[in-house]
């Protein structure tokens, strides 16, 4: 008779931590690089312990310039290690994009295969905690915009340890986005190591009227909508994408056919975002098993207020979510 896999109950933070120290005492080669990551553990403690463990060579706390932290991981994962950047909030992506995006996306293609970049960038993503316009955003589908560059979104502890342990392994730049009200989150984590496939979604919740696909934070709301909408006798089936690039299309449209209904769930902007890609996708490949037209749940096309009462409104919640399944419904049945 077989038997489960041992697990524990661990945070968001703590399986990151182990993901940590797992493939830096696996390999050598992987070092970690950050503002504030050594000595104070990183602004969200995801780093904590690095340092006395692994010493000041292989954990290095970094000037304040993103452009300098990006240049010197490239360098570093093209000359043999495999490093692992921390930028502080995913906002500050920005200053280094031309590292990540003209530079390490790129490097494989324009040397014709003979130099890579296996280095990963944790950031965060996502509003909720009153940190205003400059401090809240959630920039994934920009990045997931240049072919080059993996992008990875874990909703949960044993997603985000599993995945980031893939990451680091991976061979290409990997940018991996990690929802700032998510660190506290708990859940179930194999004890036995454990390393999730890049580019292949799951369903969390199976269903046979409505298909939600959502990422990151944003399951959440999702299973709790699908919750709400069981209740009034609405199965829905969530699907968690886990990886934006690749993107796993055949488990989206799989699920959609089943389903025949479909809500896209995104934390970013609806003007377009992630979500308008897949709708794209369900709208060019199963157009004809769907009974009603695909609909979109993201960010409000604004700035993140400050206020919370405001901010509270730009975000796609489990109001709004089963607000769009409700009203697939109607237009069903019209």
């Amino acid at each position: 008779m077989s038997t489960a896999p041992e697990e524990r109950v661990l945070t968001y933070r703590q399986a990151l931590n182990e993901a940590l120290h797992e493939e830096m005492d696996r390999d050598a080669r992987v070092i970690v690089m950050g503002e504030d990551i050594a000595a104070a553990g990183g602004v969200y403690k995801v780093t904590a312990g690095l340092l006395e463990a692994y010493g000041p060579e292989r954990v290095l706390d970094t000037p304040i310039s993103e452009a300098g932290i990006a240049g010197v991981a490239l360098g570093a994962s093209m000359t043999g290690l495999r490093p692992v950047v921390e930028i502080m909030f995913g906002d500050f992506l920005f200053l280094a994009a031309d590292q990540l995006l003209n530079q390490a996306a790129k490097v494989r293609y324009m040397s014709g295969g003979k130099l890579g970049a296996p280095m990963v960038v944790r950031t965060m993503l996502g509003a909720g905690r009153r940190a205003a316009a400059q401090h809240s955003q959630s920039v994934h589908a920009m990045f997931a915009h240049i072919p080059g560059v993996k992008v990875i979104l874990p909703s949960d502890p044993a997603d985000a340890k599993g995945l980031l342990k893939s990451a680091i392994r991976d061979p290409d730049p990997v940018i991996f986005f990690e929802d700032k009200l998510s660190y506290g989150i708990t859940g179930p984590v194999p004890t036995a190591e454990t390393l999730i496939p890049i580019g292949r979604a799951a369903v969390k919740r199976h269903g046979s009227d409505v298909t939600l696909i959502a990422s990151s934070r944003a399951v959440a709301d999702a299973m709790s909508s699908a919750q709400e909408l069981a209740s009034e006798g609405i199965e829905a089936e969530v699907v968690d994408l886990r990886t934006l690039t690749p993107l796993d299309s055949e488990m989206v449209l799989s699920s959609v056919r089943k389903t025949g209904r479909c809500v896209v769930i995104d934390q970013g902007h609806r003007r377009f975002g992630a979500a308008a890609e897949i709708v794209a996708l369900i709208m060019e490949d199963a157009f004809d098993c769907l009974k009603v037209g695909v609909s979109r749940v993201a960010a409000l096309d604004v700035p993140a207020p400050y206020s919370p009462a405001l901010e509270d409104l730009t975000l796609p919640g489990q109001e709004r979510i089963v607000e769009a399944a409700r009203a697939l419904f109607r237009r069903t049945k019209e």
